[in-house]
């Protein structure tokens, strides 16, 4: 799951709410174990996801870097990349001798 949590920092344009919320959604389903709650665990479980979101908001727009903004397309470009070198391995046939 927390595969999916993606670097928000220091990219032009600078994080969307809904990305903010997608990781922070994903970090709430880690931490408590639930895809999706149960109607009673609901409102904690939306109440937790939007006050990690505010702390991540928070987070991210007080840091400071003097790197060069990220581009999102090159990332995208990167990270399929490690991905194909990743899964690209050959699976190796084994002869019943």
């Amino acid at each position: 799951m927390c595969r999916n949590i993606k670097t928000l920092f220091n990219f032009e344009p600078p994080a969307t709410d809904d990305e903010v919320r997608a990781a922070s959604l994903q970090f709430v389903r880690k931490l408590s174990g639930f895809t999706a709650p149960s109607k009673a665990n609901q409102a904690a479980f939306d109440r937790a996801v939007a006050e990690v979101a505010a702390s991540a908001r928070t987070l991210i727009e007080s840091l400071v870097t003097t790197a060069d903004p990220r581009d999102r397309e090159i990332e995208a470009v990167r990270a399929k990349a490690r991905s194909a070198a990743r899964f690209a391995a050959p699976y190796k046939v084994i002869s019943p001798d």
